[in-house]
């Protein structure tokens, strides 16, 4: 379907929905907030114009939020790591498991997350965010622990599919709760500080996560700095929430090529991600026949990733229109890495073979790019919900599927998984220059569009400002590159 006819199509879309501009109920929520406490165009403006008072509010944001959901990455990631470590011990000879099932573990686990991701998502949206978040959190934290006990591969396996479905809403969520606190420029670089803290656990992070809430309902923000929040949010003109489910944003979602590029984006990035996370370490204990070794050979991996993810997202922050670039760029020490533990010699360059395991995981900044993506450049609420779902499920798909890549006869080396790996990393390089190319030519068309219609665009841009429009909808909306 061209370009064209879906942002026509849309204007037929609209007719299932309320088009009554003075009906509160279809307002997004953060404009309805306005209205209700009487804040102006003018009285908002002031507020945005307030350069030390915004700049006072993000720190203030940045130290109530951030800690939340870094604290909650740093604690949750210890299962992932903690898989990954115990196999180099002796999690195959205490369990009887085979290095197939191994694999089937990491798959099962997001299977699991794949059924049930949209479903969380539509709870959170008809519900609270906070609720949904800590809630699964503190299930998923008491399902790690019961892991502990379990001597078979069958009790593991269930384990690990309980546990998808109870981590599944954690990413997604914290990925549109960046989305409404953050204006689309502050959006990378503050998802990338909460993904580069992957770590350590999950009970006492539930207890942290129940602080987490949307602007409207938070406490701890007087009712101007909840108004200055939100008409921040106004700029990208994506909203901030809407609890009602509209069918029609859903249908727009589905039919959106920025959507399904971002899609096979991030599944082919997970496909590297799922055999690096399950085989990575197995590949460092080929270099050394001592399990503390390897861990501790393993250690630099983390601290390369979180130079990788900060210092992409920095960059993409900072740098108007950059990120799809940072999704090109940042994929070439992934395929460098790969080449040097694919075709290095094992026995005699080692010191080769681990900078490659080191500098491999810089496709994980690409990652987080990628899942803000739809939060930042799809506008209406439904929408813009149903588009990080796709984006997840894609996430699931890739990470049961990359690690059948890495078979046990081709150990240490797995050649067919670094193969995998190099065509997955340039599948991405393209579909990253095939999104800027798409986004470019939208926002051009849409410029070209406004320059036409000045006085049009004026009569309607108070209804777009408070309704809850998606990006086709809204022919104000630019998107982020």
């Amino acid at each position: 379907m061209k370009e064209d006819n879906i942002e026509k199509g849309s204007i037929g879309i609209k007719d299932e929905k309320d088009h009554q501009v003075g009906t509160i109920a279809d307002l997004d929520e953060g404009e309805a907030f306005l209205h209700e406490h009487g804040f102006t165009q003018v009285a908002m403006q002031v507020l945005l114009d307030d350069e030390k008072r915004n700049k006072s509010l993000v720190r203030r944001v940045d130290l109530v939020l951030l800690p939340l959901l870094a604290g909650t990455y740093v604690l949750q990631y210890i299962d992932k790591s903690a898989l990954a470590y115990s196999a180099v011990f002796d999690l195959f000879t205490s369990t009887h498991m085979s290095s197939n099932q191994y694999s089937w573990l990491a798959s099962i686990f997001y299977l699991a997350y794949l059924v049930a991701e949209y479903p969380w998502n539509i709870l959170a949206q008809k519900t609270k965010l906070a609720k949904v978040v800590s809630g699964n959190v503190v299930a998923w934290g008491a399902m790690l622990m019961i892991t502990a006990a379990c001597t078979s591969f069958t009790g593991m396996a269930i384990c690990r599919f309980l546990l998808g479905i109870f981590e599944a809403p954690i990413t997604p969520c914290f990925m549109m709760i960046v989305g409404m606190w953050y204006t689309r420029d502050q959006q990378p670089f503050r998802a990338g500080i909460f993904y580069s803290c992957n770590g350590l656990g999950a009970v006492i992070g539930g207890v942290l996560t129940f602080g987490i809430d949307d602007i409207i309902s938070a406490t701890r923000f007087k009712l101007e700095d909840k108004a200055l929040l939100i008409s921040r949010n106004r700029l990208g003109r994506t909203g901030v929430m809407n609890h009602k489910i509209k069918w029609y944003q859903i249908r727009e979602a589905l039919v959106d090529p920025q959507v399904w590029i971002l899609f096979f984006y991030t599944l082919f990035n997970e496909i590297i991600n799922g055999g690096i996370a399950s085989f990575g370490k197995l590949i460092i204990k080929g270099l050394t026949n001592d399990p503390l070794m390897t861990c501790a050979l393993g250690i630099p991996m983390g601290a390369f990733q979180i130079f990788w993810i900060l210092s992409g997202t920095f960059f993409a922050s900072r740098v108007r229109n950059s990120r799809t670039i940072v999704m090109f760029i940042y994929l070439a020490p992934t395929v460098i890495g790969t080449c040097l533990m694919w075709k290095l010699p094992h026995n005699t360059n080692k010191v080769g073979v681990l900078f490659g395991y080191y500098i491999v995981g810089a496709y994980v900044c690409p990652l987080v790019l990628s899942l803000q993506m739809p939060a930042t450049n799809l506008g209406g609420y439904t929408k813009r919900s149903t588009g990080v779902a796709l984006v997840f499920l894609a996430y699931c798909a890739g990470n049961i599927i990359g690690p059948h890549a890495f078979l046990a006869k081709e150990a240490p080396i797995y050649q067919t998984g670094c193969k995998v790996i190099v065509a997955c990393a340039s599948a991405q390089a393209v579909l990253a220059i095939c999104l800027r190319l798409l986004l470019v030519r939208r926002n051009k068309k849409r410029d070209a569009t406004a320059a036409a219609d000045q006085d049009g665009a004026r009569v309607q841009s108070e209804y777009e400002e408070m309704a809850d429009l998606t990006d086709f909808e809204n022919p104000r909306f630019r998107y982020v590159l």
